[in-house]
């Protein structure tokens, strides 16, 4: 059967989308938009909470208005349009107010992984070409060594305790204690920007001009940078939007009810930025803003704030049911919850579920696709524990040949390809990976992930692996991920990765690296795993090693990185 056979049989008839939630279309009616349209609607709100930092509220009136004065400040500086500004800085109003006052002007924006160092900031803002840049006090001594490398034009300073209660603010710079900043010459206070008058006219921005230039591809080599469109995210909000939609009516929530979402993602990374910070203006919603994971906060800040809305990681919410103190506060305002960025194990979703009553969703998406693509039934339509779901309105999902532009029938694994309005433009000056990472067949362009997977004959994708994570041992393909979920059953793992050992008879042999729950260190051997995953697993697939640590090297959103223990690996021998 050929591609257009598979197409025609399989894919065009998109067998997945009777398996939908009921009141979730096949398509959705998109209408890109500049984003900055979402947050001049959103100013109608009123005194309507945009943000709650620390206690402090930030209106949407405020949040516009905010915006309007750093895009004036902005424009003055002799940012214009397609110019680059940086932001490198934890989640924090600030963020969102640069990030859209940006927008405002039709310039582009570029986020930082606030835990770089001096040299990756270089490197992302070489490439980038960024113009000037939004920073923390906290990271003031880090900016001033990337200064002597790259010189953008003005750095604006955000203090951390800004947009918090009055009364907070000298415990959180006593806490805190950032570096004494030297203004002037390129550095300014972001708090003067505040002082100018609001810009009322915006830039001749199209949906088809770039939103973001985000960089991704840092876990496996050298980041990349992805360019995003405003009509990419305006399209993936569209495209979410029929999810909230079965909720509400689920719940009874009025329309008009703005929902509280927890901020804990981190806003540089694509899944936190999209799905919280530009989801929440796109509806009008409240987002309890976290600069860092602070489990008892988050935890107390729930059952405060009534919160309903829970993006994540499996990480996070295994934290959470792991959590001695999870019980003491009531969770139950949560109507749905959503993990994604890497493989949520069942056993985690079972345990959250039972603590909460929420119902915890594996999602699927990357950078690439800003960001959503696949998504499990929310409510009433069919979940399958295990799955990344279905791929979502407007969007078309297959399986290709690992080498060929070839889609394959239900069943046979091959690399998960994308065809979608959320899907990048390419990435930047990156003219043979792009040729690499996109391929035409049947009418449309499909992007290529780098995830093995399978799509059931009812439509759900299952990923079983990274291309480079996959373990060849003795000929057989091991998918890593199969051998995690076994280990995450056995009742005293808390964590668990797995990775291909280089071996001389077998070409790689399968390696578990496990994080033990607190009552079980000391009282488990590698031999008890083993056996475990043995009687549960073919004997190709068990792991021949295995290694207990304290904790597994994770990337600020939570992914646990499998290149560092490689490179553990490397190092040793």
């Amino acid at each position: 059967m050929d591609s257009q056979e598979v197409f025609e049989k399989y894919i065009k008839t998109r067998p997945w989308v009777k398996n939908y939630d009921v009141g979730v279309p096949p398509d959705v009616e998109i209408k890109p938009e500049p984003l900055f349209v979402y947050l001049d609607r959103a100013a109608t709100y009123g005194n309507r909470t945009a943000f709650i930092y620390f206690g402090g509220k930030v209106t949407y009136r405020a949040l516009s208005d905010h915006s309007d004065r750093v895009a004036k400040a902005l424009k003055e500086t002799g940012v214009s349009k397609s110019d680059v500004v940086a932001i490198y800085m934890p989640n924090h109003p600030a963020f969102a107010i640069a990030y859209y006052a940006s927008l405002k002007i039709g310039a582009v924006v570029t986020p930082m992984n606030p835990l770089y160092t001096p040299g990756e900031v270089v490197r992302q803002a070489k490439d980038a070409e960024a113009k000037v840049l939004f920073t923390a006090d906290i990271l003031y001594d880090k900016v001033l060594k990337a200064l002597d490398e790259y010189k953008f034009e003005r750095v604006f300073v955000v203090e951390m305790a800004d947009y918090m209660p009055a009364w907070l603010k000298p415990l959180a710079r006593r806490q805190l204690k950032p570096p004494k900043i030297k203004y002037g010459g390129v550095f300014a206070r972001y708090a003067d920007l505040l002082k100018y008058e609001p810009e009322t006219s915006r830039a001749a921005v199209t949906p088809d001009d770039l939103a973001a230039l985000m960089y991704t591809g840092g876990t496996t080599g050298i980041p990349k940078g992805v360019e995003i469109t405003h009509a990419n995210i305006s399209a993936n909000l569209q495209q979410l939007k029929p999810f909230y939609n079965v909720v509400r009516r689920a719940k009874g929530i009025p329309p008009d009810k703005p929902m509280v979402l927890v901020g804990v993602l981190p806003w540089y990374h694509i899944y936190g930025q999209v799905t919280v910070m530009h989801y929440a203006i796109f509806e009008g919603h409240t987002v309890l803003v976290y600069p860092r994971f602070d489990l008892k906060r988050i935890l107390s800040d729930i059952g405060k704030y009534k919160a309903s809305v829970f993006h994540g990681v499996p990480t996070i919410y295994n934290a959470i049911i792991n959590s001695p103190d999870a019980r003491k506060y009531d969770l139950r305002s949560l109507a749905f919850c959503i993990s994604g960025s890497a493989p949520l194990p069942v056993e985690v979703a079972k345990r959250f579920e039972d603590l909460t009553g929420a119902p915890l969703r594996e999602g699927y998406g990357m950078t690439e696709t800003a960001v959503v693509t696949h998504l499990n039934p929310l409510l009433n339509g069919k979940h399958k524990p295990g799955s990344i779901g279905l791929p979502i309105p407007s969007t078309y999902a297959a399986v290709a040949d690992l080498d060929k532009p070839e889609l394959l029938p239900p069943g046979q694994t091959g690399e998960l390809v994308i065809s979608g309005p959320q899907v990048m433009r390419g990435y930047r000056n990156r003219p043979e990976e792009n040729e690499a990472a996109f391929f035409h067949c049947c009418g449309l362009r499909w992007f290529r992930t780098g995830d093995i997977a399978y799509m059931d004959e009812e439509g759900y994708f299952y990923i079983v692996d990274r291309k480079k994570d996959m373990i060849k041992y003795k000929g057989y393909s091991v998918f890593s991920r199969e051998v995690e979920e076994v280990l995450y059953q056995h009742p005293c793992v808390k964590e668990a990765a797995v990775i291909g050992v280089p071996d001389p008879e077998a070409g790689e042999v399968p390696k578990a690296y496990i994080v033990p729950k607190d009552e079980c260190k000391g009282k488990i051997s590698a031999n008890d795993i083993i056996k475990w995953a043995s009687e549960r697993l073919a004997p190709y697939k068990r792991p021949r090693l295995v290694e207990f640590r304290d904790d597994l090297p994770k990337t600020p959103v939570g992914k646990i990185l499998k290149r560092a223990l490689r490179d553990e690996l490397s190092k040793r021998s």
